[in-house]
């Protein structure tokens, strides 16, 4: 990920957005993300850009992943260490690398482990078409030439369950994960790929089986928390499909309930935007 480029600058992000935990791999992105903050902008910023700039580097048309992404509520701190084991497991589970560190692809780990704040560079791709029909950018300098690039700050911020820890303990506690995922992965006794054998896999390579889970309604540690949250989610529906039957009717005063996204234009008056 460190050629990644944007095509413009979005430092409002780093503002407004708390991102905790992160993990890339070919098949997929996960991120731990702040209540409040603007997942669905970042979301289709990331994704687009991804597909745009980082295809450029391996020859790639169209999305990087297949299915939409999706943003599923942990719902309280023992599901949330949970999913920072997940995380951390990635590679070592799939029996790609032996231990999590040795994975060449983007994660979290140095920054939990060291100092929270990460540079990389940044390809500004608005000053190169500033320069353009000019002779410097005549010689051949690139999208991706040195020219162009910028250092980006990345600071990950600490778990909301473990914000009361000093940062030797938070450091302590990701060490007692990952020692826990791989010796679970020792114990499969399976063969492991290795990071040179990952390195040297093509970007375009596909598996020969897909695997296609059920994306879950959310991570709880306790099934009375998931039942609760479907039964949530149910009420939520109703009362999204009534306010949209009402405004199919022409009544669009109907509520929608809070954090959904209501019709943008008016039923038989495209013209009219809301």
């Amino acid at each position: 990920m460190q050629h990644g480029g944007r095509g413009e600058r979005s430092d409002s992000w780093a503002a407004t957005s708390d991102a905790g935990l992160s993990v890339g791999m070919s098949c997929r992105l996960q991120l731990v993300w702040a209540r409040g903050a603007a997942l669905a902008s970042f979301m289709q910023y990331l994704r687009a850009n991804l597909s745009k700039k980082v295809g450029r580097l391996v020859d790639w048309s169209g999305g990087f992943w297949e299915r939409r992404y999706s943003a599923e509520p942990v719902l309280d701190d023992t599901a949330l260490v949970g999913r920072l084991r997940y995380v951390l497991a990635h590679g070592v589970k799939e029996g790609l690398v032996e231990r999590s560190a040795e994975w060449p692809g983007l994660t979290c780990l140095p920054q939990l482990l060291g100092s929270t704040r990460r540079l990389f560079r940044w390809f500004n791709w608005t000053k190169r078409w500033s320069k353009r029909g000019s002779e410097e950018l005549a010689v051949g300098e690139g999208r991706f030439a040195e020219e162009w690039a910028e250092p980006v700050a990345l600071e990950l911020a600490p778990l909301p369950c473990w914000k009361g820890l000093g940062e030797e303990e938070r450091q302590r506690a990701v060490r007692a994960l990952v020692e826990e995922v791989e010796v679970e992965a020792r114990a499969r006794n399976k063969p492991v790929l290795g990071v040179r054998a990952v390195r040297a896999q093509h970007p375009h390579t596909r598996p020969e089986h897909l695997k296609r889970s059920p994306r879950p309604l959310g991570h709880a540690s306790t099934s009375q928390a998931l039942r609760e949250l479907r039964e949530q989610y149910r009420t939520f529906v109703a009362a999204f499909r009534e306010a949209a039957a009402r405004w199919g009717r022409g009544d669009f005063s109907a509520p929608f309930p809070p954090f959904s996204f209501p019709p943008r234009v008016v039923p038989g008056r495209v013209a009219r935007v809301l």
